[in-house]
């Protein structure tokens, strides 16, 4: 039986809506043992300047970098507003909306040293979007960069639960609403006092059905990703700069981009677009020794490099987000005599769980599984296939699936084991290797992109009667969207309309969900019984 250790938390509701103990996977701790108090954004800062590490580079960003001892007084002063002027207590849900900046990750810090449960969110979204996360966490406050405003306020006028939405300056000039607050608070803050198994992250995913589902973080997984995978794979010295492109909302960019360099001592520059060009720039002129990105970027700095870009100072690549090709990783061998690291994660675990590693890595190969976790692949019984056999991967470690009152927990954990939707075989030397997504997520250029929520879209343009979303190969990105629609007799199926409808869908929800291509159609393939067959628009 699982025993949870003390809360810290005032505000009970996430451990309240914790699925069932029996409905959790098995959990292995072994070798991660941490105090049973504990707060993550104590760790991250306040910690490193206690080992001395005050003066190095923390964050660069915005043109301004700033040191471990500036982001602890930084956040403590955040939190000190928080607590004192927004009334902000411990359990409290806390949305944060921001471009990937320093002053993200600082009020990320900040909420989290007040003993705030955070959801970082992503300036894509729109208010249907926003209201799905605010309605599904009953987050009563939202922090949010002054140049976003918009859609959040529109959202919190809307809220049964979002009450106070306050501004932050995401550029290097500190002037906005919780910076002024913030302004004559002291440097030195007593954070909650928060357990180890408190929830300190809700991490928004989107299933099949597009239904946001939230992932329960505690401050332990917290130090464990980075502790786990980004100490043994990576091997993350202070020495180390980080860059990438996820965006810090997401559990990929949050653990690469923040709580592995920080950590460690180590520095990360930070990127509001982090566009292949950008990203090329930034490795040179940092010499950064880290990335986290996308086989789409990395296809672009191949090309980059044949027209004398120097990347040199890249000792560790990691790509994750979609399917790595096995020529990207060659000719990225070839040119910088270092591997590619390919690895799977996924928001249910946090972060990567299988990896290659700096001496053990092969093409088309997503490799062994990181120290704490057991893979195998199994069939759909649950029962465990021969080796070579294509199955539905399934892990245990010391991250796992709890999903914020949701029924498909019952879904993703099954006799103790994550089964993550992916489909894998694993080869006669133990490497695991990806074969497809086992249900109809597309991936798009390191995107999970749900295709009923570009359905929903679509279908509330007032000339589309009928549609149905697929993803299909693409080289640049690894799938695109495909749209197939059926419109009203009376309207014209021409490049105006594709273009119209791509608008559309774009002004509803994240751009980059968009369908990039759009197939007119009479009628869509359907069962007796009236659902759309898929996989005959797949065919």
């Amino acid at each position: 039986m699982i025993q949870l250790g003390p809360s810290g938390h005032i505000d009970s509701f996430t451990r309240d809506h914790l699925p069932p103990v029996q409905e959790w996977p098995e959990m292995d701790l072994t070798g991660f043992d941490y105090p049973e108090w504990l707060n993550v954004g104590v760790e991250l800062t306040d910690r490193m300047v206690e080992r001395g590490l005050g003066d190095r580079i923390a964050l660069v960003g915005n043109g301004r970098a700033r040191t471990y001892k500036e982001l602890s007084d930084w956040t403590n002063r955040l939190a000190h507003a928080l607590v004192e002027d927004y009334g902000i207590r411990p359990g409290n849900r806390i949305l944060i909306r921001s471009a990937n900046n320093p002053a993200m990750v600082a009020c990320w810090l900040a909420a989290t040293k007040a003993g705030a449960v955070v959801v970082n969110s992503m300036p894509m979204l729109r208010v249907k979007e926003l209201a799905q996360i605010v309605d599904k966490a009953e987050i009563t406050h939202a922090l949010c960069d002054s140049r976003l405003m918009d859609e959040l306020v529109t959202t919190a006028k809307e809220s049964a639960h979002l009450k106070t939405v306050v501004s932050f300056d995401g550029t290097a000039n500190h002037d906005a609403e919780l910076d002024r607050a913030a302004l004559t608070k002291s440097v030195t803050f007593q954070a909650a006092r928060t357990g180890r198994d408190d929830v300190a992250l809700l991490g928004f995913t989107s299933g099949s059905t597009g239904m946001p589902k939230a992932t329960m973080h505690f401050h332990r997984d917290l130090l464990i990703i980075a502790d786990g995978y980004a100490k043994e794979v990576l091997g993350v010295t202070p020495d180390d700069i980080f860059v990438g492109s996820p965006p810090l909302a997401f559990t990929f960019g949050l653990g690469g981009l923040a709580v592995f360099p920080l950590r460690f001592g180590a520095s990360a520059v930070l990127l509001e677009n982090a566009s292949p060009p950008n990203m090329i720039e930034i490795i040179q002129r940092h010499r950064a020794t880290i990335c986290f990105t996308a086989p789409t970027a990395y296809r672009v700095m191949l090309r980059a490099m044949d027209e004398g870009a120097d990347l040199s100072s890249l000792r560790a690549a990691v790509s994750a987000g979609e399917t790595l090709p096995g020529p990207v990783w060659e000719e990225w061998r070839d040119k910088t005599g270092k591997p590619l690291l390919d690895g799977i994660g996924a928001t249910e675990m946090l972060h990567i769980f299988i990896s290659n590693r700096l001496n053990d890595s092969l093409p088309a190969c997503t490799g062994r599984p990181v120290s704490g976790y057991r893979t195998r692949i199994v069939d759909e019984n649950g029962d465990e296939l021969p080796r070579g056999e294509l199955g539905h991967l399934a892990v245990i470690g010391p991250t796992g699936c709890r999903y914020l009152s949701d029924p498909r927990q019952a879904e993703y954990v099954r006799d103790g084991w994550n089964l993550t939707g992916d489909t894998f075989w694993q080869d006669e030397d133990d490497r695991f290797h990806f074969a497809a997504r086992s249900d109809d997520i597309i991936l798009s250029a390191g995107y999970n992109i749900a295709g009923p929520d570009v359905e929903a879209a679509l279908l509330a343009h007032p000339d589309v009667i009928e549609c149905a979303v697929i993803g299909v190969p693409d080289e640049a990105r690894g799938q695109i969207v495909q749209a197939h629609v059926v419109l009203a007799a009376e309207v014209e199926a021409d490049q105006v309309m594709i273009e119209r409808l791509q608008n559309h869908v774009k002004s509803l929800i994240a751009p980059y969900k968009y369908p990039r291509q759009v197939i007119f159609c009479t009628e869509l393939p359907k069962t007796q019984t009236g659902k759309i067959q898929r996989f005959r628009l797949k065919e």
